[in-house]
């Protein structure tokens, strides 16, 4: 996950910072806070949702030979990339209490895959 961070900075960075500091120099003006939010969680599914359903995985879990899957095996269907990503947050903003489930829970997945019926496995 910190790996993981370090790279959502670099994209955070182009497709938010970048063009609100475009906005802000040529018409100075700045988006309200909570546009700017929705903004980022915009931009955030657009890179999780794109990479898990291409491949099932971010470029952090390319490097650790992670993938997301189905519980079946199979490859994620729309639905389950949506409810994953948005089950995610309160499960990481909640202080890590969905992170955390997998310490307690009989497979070691996180709260939102299990939810999501989705599961982390490793790759060769």
């Amino acid at each position: 996950m910190l790996y993981e961070s370090f790279l959502l900075l670099g994209v955070l960075s182009v497709a938010f910072v970048v063009p609100h500091l475009l906005i802000g120099l040529i018409w100075k003006v700045a988006a309200p806070g909570p546009m700017l939010w929705l903004h980022v969680f915009v931009v955030l599914y657009a890179y999780f949702g794109w990479l898990w359903k291409r491949s099932g995985q971010t470029l952090a879990m390319q490097t650790w030979k992670i993938r997301l899957v189905s519980t079946r095996g199979e490859p994620l269907t729309q639905r389950q990339i949506i409810l994953r990503y948005l089950l995610a947050w309160p499960s990481l903003l909640a202080c890590g209490i969905g992170i955390l489930w997998a310490l307690v829970d009989r497979d070691q997945q996180f709260l939102h895959d299990r939810l999501a019926g989705t599961r982390l496995i490793k790759v060769d």
